[in-house]
C-alpha cells in the first residue's frame, strides 16, 4: 500500500480509501466492522463517510447510520488513532437534514457535533463540504448545468462564512484539515484565494467523481491540482459498479446497486455500454479483473491522492484493495487511451 500527502498538510493517507456509503442500507453493522478490519489489515488507513450516508437508497430513516457503525468499530477496537477519518456536511436540498439549509456557520457546527457523537470521537481529520450550496454540475447535472443564475457575491460570502467557521473549528481541535466535494475549478480556486487573503485553512483535497467512463478531472481541474497541491479523492472509481461488467447486456445481479437504484444515479444508460465493453475487452486481453484494472488506472493518475472504494461483499473488497498491488503497463495504458479517445464522455 502506498501513501500520499493530503494537500499541503502533514496528513498521510493510503492510496486506497475505504468508502462507506452502503453501510446501513446494503451492509449491516457486522459487515461494516468486517470491512474495516480487513482494510486496516491490508494497510488502508483512510475512511470516508458523510452525515448523509447510507445511500442506495438515500433515506431519512437511515441517515447517520454509517457514522454510527464507524463509531461502534472505534469503540470496539480502540483504533481511532490509527485512522485518517473523513466525513462531510451536506449542502442544500435535503429537507430531512436540518431543513435542507446546507452548509453555513450554524449548520456546519450542528452537523459536526452530530457526526462526532455518532463517530464516538472528538475530532475529524478531514471535514468536507459535500456539495456547494450555489449549485454544481456533478451527480449527472452537467446536461442542465447553468452557472449564469448564480449570484457571485452571495456565493463568495457563503464560502467565506464556511472558511471562517472551519477555521474556528480547526483552532478548537475538532478538525485537522478541510476539503471540498463535487466542486468546480472556480469554486476550489476561490476557496484557496480567500484562505490566502484571510489567513484561513487551506483546502487540502477535493472529492469528485473520476473513473474510466467519466474523466472530467483530466482537464482544468488537473491543472489546478498540480499547481495548488489539491489532490483528488476519487469517488465512484468503478462508475457505481458498471466497470466491473456486472450490468452488461442488461444484467441486474440481486442485491447490487443497479437492482436497487435502477440507473445508478444516471450512470446506467445505453451510451456507456460500448465503452464499458471495450474496457472489459482490454482487461480480458491482459488477464486482469476489470475492477482491478479500472482502479489501477485511477491510481496511475498524477493528481490522485486516494481512490475511494465501495464494496457490498468481502470478495469485492479484496479485489478492490488488491488493485494497489497492480501497476498497469504502458501498453495497457495506451489501449485505455484509444478507447477514451473513441468514447470521451459516456456518463
Amino acid at each position: 500500500m502506498k501513501y500520499n500527502s493530503l494537500g499541503r498538510t502533514e496528513i498521510s493517507v493510503s492510496e486506497i480509501c475505504l468508502g462507506t456509503m452502503t453501510w446501513g442500507s446494503q451492509n449491516s453493522e457486522a459487515d461494516a466492522h468486517a470491512q474495516m478490519d480487513y482494510a486496516v489489515e491490508k494497510g488502508v488507513n483512510f475512511f470516508d463517510t458523510a452525515e448523509l450516508y447510507p445511500t442506495t437508497p438515500i433515506s431519512a430513516a437511515t441517515q447517520g447510520w454509517t457514522e454510527d457503525y464507524i463509531g461502534s468499530w472505534f469503540k470496539k477496537t480502540g483504533k481511532r488513532g490509527d485512522i485518517v477519518l473523513a466525513t462531510k456536511v451536506a449542502g442544500r436540498g435535503r429537507d430531512y437534514i436540518r431543513g435542507g439549509e446546507g452548509a453555513d456557520a450554524k449548520n456546519i457546527r450542528l452537523a459536526l457535533e452530530a457526526s462526532l457523537a455518532r463517530l464516538k470521537t472528538d475530532y475529524v481529520d478531514l471535514y468536507q463540504i459535500h456539495w456547494p450550496n450555489r449549485g454544481h454540475f456533478h451527480f449527472r447535472q452537467n446536461w442542465s448545468y447553468n452557472p449564469f443564475n448564480q449570484n457571485r457575491d452571495e456565493a463568495v460570502a457563503n464560502m467565506l462564512d464556511i472558511l471562517e467557521t472551519l477555521g474556528a473549528l480547526v483552532k478548537e481541535g475538532k478538525i485537522r484539515a478541510i476539503g471540498l466535494s463535487n466542486e468546480t475549478t472556480w469554486g476550489i480556486q476561490k476557496y484557496l484565494t480567500l484562505a490566502e487573503q484571510k489567513s484561513l485553512p487551506r483546502v487540502a483535497s477535493v472529492q469528485n467523481e473520476y473513473n474510466l467512463l467519466y474523466r472530467h478531472f483530466d482537464l482544468d481541474l488537473a491543472e489546478l491540482s498540480h499547481h495548488e497541491d489539491v489532490g483528488l479523492l476519487a469517488y465512484s472509481p468503478l462508475a457505481g459498479g458498471i466497470l466491473s461488467g456486472k450490468y452488461v447486456d442488461g444484467g441486474r445481479p440481486k442485491g447490487s446497486r443497479g437492482s436497487i437504484n435502477h440507473d445508478i444515479g444516471g450512470r446506467l444508460q445505453p451510451l456507456q455500454e460500448p465503452a464499458t465493453k471495450a474496457y472489459l475487452e482490454i482487461a480480458a486481453t491482459y488477464r486482469l479483473d476489470p475492477a482491478t484494472m479500472a482502479l489501477a488506472f485511477c491510481l496511475s493518475r498524477p493528481f490522485m491522492a486516494s481512490a475511494i472504494i465501495g464494496a457490498t461483499s468481502m470478495e469485492q473488497l479484496k479485489i478492490d484493495i488488491g488493485a494497489a498491488d497492480i501497476t498497469l503497463s504502458n501498453e495497457i495504458l495506451a489501449e485505455i487511451a484509444k478507447v477514451h479517445r473513441q468514447y470521451p464522455l459516456t456518463l
